[in-house]
């Protein structure tokens, strides 16, 4: 026999008997047989798009005397050592185990029921909507006092999240990506068998939380991958999934994803420990945790990295968006795209002259803020290479990040004048055309900048790169697993 907050268990030879419990946890309740068989009836049918043959049917129990039966889920007895969990716990390669969780899922999504009332799911409403009755009900929950000192943080950072990422959500439904799924994709509940897996468990009692979109149906598992010490699991299986499914979602919405399924499992958790059950208490912790790591995973930011020619601006810049893994934008490139010369050639002027005249330079900006800004909204954390010696700039790309809710980060790199210009007499032909009498006249112009961080940039790249890394993700770079796009994945 098992036992879970909702159900328990009956294990006789090679047969599964599962019985819902009377009980009512405010997202469900089974407080009634009918409610119960309702409830078994939508199991066996919903189970059964992913292992027909596991899900036999429905049975009774019966009793003597007058009662109505009581409605149970009859299944094929699985072998408990095949477990996903079991394997992973136990060490075993699970590589290809998940590239065929990950492709059946992603077959399943392709093919799943769609419409606008599935996507109404997917909006980012229905989404904060959901995290606001998760925060509810653990607040509730955790009257007593037990509440986590992280759980104002995760509050603040899931508002502050979803507030400039509408862009996102509706695109996610444009693309079809919201669907009618599994939603409780654990890996106790998936059994590695020799001709393939077998998923069981979808949750079946409430509709409106099985529609959502595709990656929040395969962030459970990674979260569950990494409640079970397998972080790189985790982030293989979403790259399996992101490569079968073909979706283009950000880094920053899978960890999102993530972190609301930790989440909903550390409220369950906390389900579980007002019922005695054993560990249930530390586990709500240990997700709260985890929630809050992939939470700042997520984050997005808008890092100016800003300094005179000569600097090391831009070599710093393009060096700290590859460590982040996020988008990179160059005033320099952008200026000669919009005057239709090649990034490479020279335009060389002096200075405030030709494709350099303060007309140019506010046109300069303000596409670059203006593709910082989508790219923000779609969930896309966002370098900028400029020099951002103008203040009005600086306010303008301040107000940005205020609207797409991305913190903003300023560095203003610096290093001795002498260096300064050895760089740009070396300098060969390139994005840049400035050269030592501009960079003269720019320093002398130049405003001062309380806000932005001073990095040094005359010694390594290396120790430059950490410094920037530490100012723009303080909370540490490495506490979450690294998610990527299938494409940048190895094969």
């Amino acid at each position: 026999m098992s036992e879970t907050h909702t159900a328990i268990l009956f294990f006789t030879g090679d047969r599964v008997y599962k019985l819902k419990k009377p009980v009512d946890l405010g997202f469900v309740d089974h407080t009634t047989v009918e409610a119960r068989r309702t409830t078994c009836e939508r199991e066996v049918a919903l189970n059964r798009r992913f292992s027909p043959d596991v899900y036999l049917g429905l049975g009774e129990l019966r009793a003597p005397g007058a009662q109505p039966p009581e409605p149970l889920v009859v299944m094929r007895r699985m072998p408990a050592g095949r477990r996903l969990s079991c394997l992973v716990r136990e060490g075993a390669a699970v590589d290809d185990i998940l590239r065929a969780v990950a492709r059946q899922l992603a077959a399943w999504h392709a093919q799943a029921p769609r419409g606008p009332q599935v996507n109404a799911q997917g909006t980012r409403d229905a989404l904060s909507s959901r995290w606001e009755d998760s925060f509810r009900q653990v607040r509730e929950l955790a009257e007593d006092g037990g509440l986590p000192d992280e759980v104002p943080e995760v509050e603040r950072l899931v508002r502050r999240y979803l507030a400039g990422r509408d862009p996102l959500f509706k695109a996610r439904i444009e693309q079809g990506r919201v669907v009618d799924g599994h939603g409780d994709l654990l890996a106790e509940d998936i059994f590695c068998l020799d001709d393939g897996p077998r998923i069981l468990d979808c949750l079946e009692f409430d509709d409106h939380l099985r529609h959502l979109d595709g990656l929040d149906d395969a962030a459970f598992l990674a979260m569950d991958l990494e409640q079970l010490g397998a972080p790189q699991a985790a982030a293989t299986f979403l790259a399996r999934y992101g490569e079968f499914s073909g979706d283009p979602a950000p880094p920053s919405l899978w960890h999102h994803y993530v972190a609301y399924r930790a989440f909903v499992r550390a409220k369950v958790s906390l389900i579980q420990a007002h019922q005695g059950a054993s560990g249930a208490e530390a586990a709500f912790r240990r997700l709260v945790s985890t929630t809050l790591r992939h939470l700042r995973a997520a984050a997005i930011g808008l890092t100016l990295v800003g300094g005179l020619p000569g600097s090391g601006k831009s070599t710093l810049a393009g060096a700290l968006a590859d460590r982040l893994g996020v988008t990179l934008l160059s005033s320099d490139r952008l200026r000669k795209e919009l005057a239709g010369i090649p990034a490479e050639r020279s335009a060389a002027a002096g200075y405030r002259e030709g494709i350099y005249t303060p007309e140019w330079t506010a046109k300069t900006y303000a596409t670059l803020l203006d593709r910082a800004s989508a790219l923000l909204t779609a969930g896309e954390s966002v370098v900028l290479d400029a020099t951002w010696s103008d203040a009005a700039q600086r306010d303008a790309a301040l107000r940005v990040a205020e609207r797409a809710g991305a913190d903003l980060v300023a560095l203003h790199c610096h290093v001795p004048d002498e260096v300064a210009a050895s760089r740009l007499d070396a300098r060969t032909s390139g994005p840049s055309d400035a050269d030592a009498s501009v960079a003269a006249a720019m320093g002398a112009a130049e405003p001062p900048w309380p806000e932005a961080v001073a990095v040094d940039t005359g010694g390594s790249l290396g120790f430059a790169v950490a410094k920037a890394v530490d100012v723009v993700r303080p909370w540490g770079a490495a506490q979450a697993p690294v998610f990527r796009r299938p494409y940048m994945e190895p094969g």
